[in-house]
């Protein structure tokens, strides 16, 4: 068994001492890749490239010239375009594509001298809550490979959990990083909307999407993050805010804070009973440091997942309008004419659960149907903001779980697409207000399944979150 690195830091300091080399921890993950092979993480590794880069690596760092992720090898979502290289967000659809060009987040971790290692298989175009719609197989959980991994960017954080990788780079659209990073007992990141640019990532909801890190420390979540955020000219909808040195003025908080809980967390009968503990024993143990933490009573809960669900999809049913069978990816060879290319390609390329989507947000948003669905879940979005920011004036966080229950076994919850939908009652407040969260391990359940808690703060305010973050680890 490869050693497993919490942080960049320890991998820098072997390093430094010439006890390990960039092309050694290359050689190590690419070991447990084919080791887990049958985990089913990844869609593709990049092994060859992976390992010349780590060449490249190692002479810069002789030289002192090596970039901020030297050592650091990454997996990224197989939605995440990288010039020269497959991109198929899991789905037949985009078969045999290769990008044209590379993303912005990934043209600046290579720019610090990341290494990229492969693409990581994920639910097809980013929508599932449990790696099961993948057109390549659902990926399973390394704690336990009859559990799910958690959706959509599953692959990414069974990788990490694996040791197959450092860190990796998912995408969250309403909680495709923080579920997955609970179900797999890591941490994961959702920056606000707008902070890291969207640039070469294909769209599934495009005013929901957002980047982020999975990782084993939030040192490494931080300096990731540093990285990837900030203007770029590509994407118009990111913020014009100068990006914190997060990495850099990452300490453990040491004031007191203010801290509310969703009381509906710990009464509702949908949530599992040792999630609801691993909530009362966090909350003891910060009012026992001498926080304030608080019940508040989120009136609108039941409307999360419909308002996100009839925005999400409408968004969908646009953005995937693009994959016809005429520009690029799948044709079907059954088409005589172009109307049976768009149909046949389209019915074909497309998995059971995209095409589910695609027909529910073409039909919120058909003539009749707009008003009194997709105005309407705009409106109620607004509403789930508000009162989320209003919460977040008087408190300095919000405390839930990160999922209602541990990783379920695989099937279970794909037969009912209801039921898999409400997997994402914790993640999208945060999603529809914009606001930035983290999913936290807080250790297994009776059965060794990994738990994870979520914490949710202001707009724009990651090195608030990421410094308490720290500091709850250490509870």
């Amino acid at each position: 068994m490869a050693k497993i690195y919490s942080s960049l830091n320890g991998i820098r300091n072997g390093l430094q001492s010439g006890k390990i080399t960039v092309v050694s921890l290359v050689k190590n993950c690419l070991a447990q890749i084919k080791l887990n092979a049958h985990l089913n993480a990844f869609n593709e590794v990049f092994k060859q490239e992976a390992l010349a880069r780590a060449k490249e690596v190692d002479l810069r760092l002789q030289q002192g010239a090596a970039g901020k992720l030297a050592g650091m090898v990454i997996a990224i979502k197989d939605n995440i375009c990288y010039k020269g290289h497959k991109v198929s967000a899991s789905s037949k659809i985009l078969e045999g594509f290769t990008s044209i060009y590379s993303s912005t987040i990934v043209e600046r971790l290579l720019a610090e001298d990341a290494i990229i290692i492969g693409r990581c298989n994920c639910d097809e175009f980013a929508m599932g809550a449990t790696n099961e719609t993948s057109y390549f197989g659902p990926v399973k959980n390394f704690a336990d490979v009859t559990r799910v991994s958690g959706g959509s960017s599953g692959g990414t954080a069974v990788a990490v959990q694996a040791n197959m990788c450092h860190a990796a780079i998912g995408t969250d659209t309403g909680g495709s990083v923080r579920q997955p990073a609970s179900f797999c007992g890591l941490i994961g990141l959702k920056p606000t909307y707008g902070r890291i640019s969207r640039h070469g990532i294909i769209a599934y909801a495009s005013s929901f999407d957002q980047v982020g890190p999975i990782t084993r420390s939030i040192e490494d979540a931080a300096l990731l993050l540093q990285i990837m955020a900030g203007i770029d000219e590509y994407d118009s909808t990111l913020a014009q805010k100068p990006v914190p040195a997060y990495a850099d003025d990452l300490k453990a908080s040491t004031t007191t804070k203010k801290i509310a809980y969703l009381q509906e967390a710990l009464l509702s009968p949908g949530v599992d009973v040792e999630v609801k503990a691993a909530l009362i024993i966090a909350i003891e143990k910060l009012r026992k440091e001498g926080h304030t933490v608080t019940a508040v009573s989120f009136e609108y809960l039941d409307h999360l997942v419909p308002a996100y669900y009839v925005l999400a999809t409408a968004e969908a049913s646009s953005n995937l309008a693009r994959y016809d069978g005429v520009h690029y990816g799948y044709r079907s060879p059954a088409a005589t004419d172009l109307v049976s290319t768009y149909k046949k390609s389209r019915s074909e390329g497309f998995g059971k659960e995209a095409k589910r989507r695609i027909m529910l947000g073409t039909f919120v948003l058909s003539a009749g149907y707009y008003d009194a669905y997709y105005a309407k879940a705009q409106k109620v979005r607004r509403l789930i903001r508000d009162k989320t920011n209003q919460i977040l004036q008087e408190y300095d966080f919000i405390l839930v779980p990160s999922a209602p229950e541990p990783a379920p076994p695989i099937g279970k919850i794909q037969k009912d697409p209801v039921v898999n939908y409400m997997a994402d009652i914790f993640t999208v407040q945060a999603s529809l207000a914009g606001v930035p969260a983290i999913s936290l391990p807080v250790g297994n359940n009776s059965k060794g399944l990994p738990l994870g808690l979520q914490l949710l703060a202001k707009h724009f305010e990651e090195q608030e979150l990421l410094n308490f973050s720290k500091y709850f680890l250490q509870l």
